[in-house]
């Protein structure tokens, strides 16, 4: 990736709160962000672009994200690391992840600047 290429990150949320404060958030910290409020949203991003993390919120409407980041991962071949996002506690989440084959999790409980932080660790990221 050339110096001055952003990473990209998406983050599928069913809240428009939670979308707004974190894209904005990453956005600030130097990512580009693309969001997705439902499935078919993510659908559309995820075979339309090259992405450097994927951040699911598990409790949406139409389906669990921990199932859809399983599908992403062994159906759809995703290599972008993949983390769950969601105000669950950190014990479930793991579970889940781990269930799910995927990379980790983020708690939403953290706040959005433990939130930035993470995906700075995550991408290793100086910025």
């Amino acid at each position: 990736m050339a110096a001055n290429e952003r990473k990209r990150i998406l983050i599928c949320d069913d809240s428009h709160l939670m979308l707004d404060m974190a894209k904005e958030a990453l956005e600030r910290a130097g990512y580009t962000v693309l969001v997705a409020q439902d499935f078919s949203q993510l659908a559309n991003i995820q075979e339309d672009q090259k992405l450097d993390l994927i951040l699911m919120d598990v409790q949406m409407p139409e389906l669990y994200g921990d199932d859809v980041a399983m599908v992403l991962r062994e159906v759809r071949g995703v290599r972008a690391p993949i983390y769950l996002l969601s105000s669950l506690n950190a014990d479930e989440l793991a579970e889940r992840a781990d269930e799910a084959e995927i990379d980790g999790y983020i708690c939403k409980r953290d706040g959005i600047d433990a939130l930035v932080q993470r995906v700075k660790e995550i991408l290793n990221d100086d910025m």
